[in-house]
């Protein structure tokens, strides 16, 4: 017992010794705090959110058109059929979708939530249901 005892006497005596570390400058904090600063920030759609006005004015806001949704987000799959997807154009397999999945808002709702290999919203995120309505409408001539 008494063997245990001396290292833990000697380790006490030995910290009580040491002086406190001098205050760091004003400076060096702010350059570590800087360093510490988180590189992004996580926005809530509806919720300002400060630094973004420049990123919302450089992505174009306002409505997006039909064939600005179907350009950017449809036409890879959907004009060329990829992975059994209804083509642009071919109004009778849209009809046919659309009659099994409660007509052209029964569509939407699939798309908003995804469907087979598609996924929600069709890789259009910031795309409202009505944008999303429109690309569907343009694309199936329904």
């Amino acid at each position: 017992m008494k063997m245990l005892a001396v290292p833990a006497i000697v380790l006490a005596l030995g910290g009580c010794g040491q002086k406190a570390e001098p205050p760091v400058s004003k400076t060096a904090s702010d350059a570590i705090a800087q360093r510490l600063d988180p590189v992004g920030k996580v926005c809530v759609q509806g919720e300002e959110c400060k630094g973004m006005a420049v990123a919302a004015t450089v992505g174009g806001g306002g409505a997006k058109s039909p064939d600005d949704v179907i350009a950017k987000h449809c036409n890879a799959c959907h004009g060329t059929g990829l992975l059994g997807a209804p083509k642009i154009g071919d109004t009778a397999a849209w009809k046919d979708r659309a009659d099994h999945q409660g007509g052209l808002d029964g569509i939407l709702a699939k798309a908003i939530t995804g469907i087979n290999a598609m996924p929600p919203k069709g890789t259009c995120a910031d795309c409202s249901d009505d944008e999303l309505k429109g690309a569907i409408k343009k694309m199936s001539g329904l």
